[in-house]
């Protein structure tokens, strides 16, 4: 009987020393990556938060925004976004949610490339762009009217980007060299240089363009 329970006590003591080691080893890895972070990359490591002129945070890079009036239309000087499914849970039902990029709410959309749904959204949309940026229906890209898996992707495809230009230069008073040498600043290439596609940050671009002015 004592050997039973000498045995379980040495177990239990085992496991007890196992727990405070790891629950050791954790603490110090965490303090470890935060302080790397924190010297080597505290940008990255604090969110990659962008601000105004003024100083003042107005995102984070990784994020995307809606840049719409409070109805829902595209403010005429800023280049669009693609579409977003995230939207905020939290807003109440009377509150039309036009901001969408919710990072508590990432999703998509969840519909079939047959959904009858999507389908006519996608159309409506693209017809909707193709008049406001004054360009055909068959110029408009895909990452145009369809949202990203996770409803909160910063970038659009260069091609979006290139059909919105003379718009914004229109809109801002700046010629369209300037606005498409800002494209281009803020245009990152294929990773390693052959994985992805070409994209180009709205978030920064747009960013860039006020602070122009």
């Amino acid at each position: 009987m004592k050997n039973a329970m000498a045995l379980n006590m040495r177990s239990y003591w085992a496991g007890l020393k196992a727990v405070l080691v790891f629950t050791v080893i954790v603490i110090v890895y965490t303090f470890l990556m935060t302080g790397i972070g924190q010297l080597g990359m505290p940008d990255k490591a604090n969110g990659s938060m962008v601000t105004n002129a003024s100083g003042q945070v107005v995102g984070s890079s990784l994020i995307g925004q809606s840049f719409v009036d409070k109805d829902g239309n595209a403010l005429p000087q800023y280049f669009q976004s693609r579409p977003s499914a995230a939207s905020d849970p939290n807003l109440p039902e009377d509150q039309t949610d036009n901001v969408n990029y919710a990072a508590n709410a990432s999703s998509g959309t969840n519909k079939g490339h047959q959904d009858e749904d999507l389908i006519k959204s996608v159309t409506e949309l693209r017809s909707e762009i193709a008049k406001r940026e004054g360009v055909s229906v068959k110029q408009v890209p895909a990452d145009a009217t369809t949202s990203s898996s996770s409803g909160l992707d910063p970038n659009i495809s260069p091609e979006y980007a290139a059909i919105q230009v003379r718009r914004v230069a229109k809109e801002r008073g700046l010629t369209e060299e300037q606005v498409e040498q800002q494209v281009k600043k803020y245009t990152t290439g294929r990773g390693l240089g052959f994985v992805g596609e070409p994209v180009v940050n709205v978030v920064q671009l747009n960013l860039a363009l006020d602070n122009l002015q």
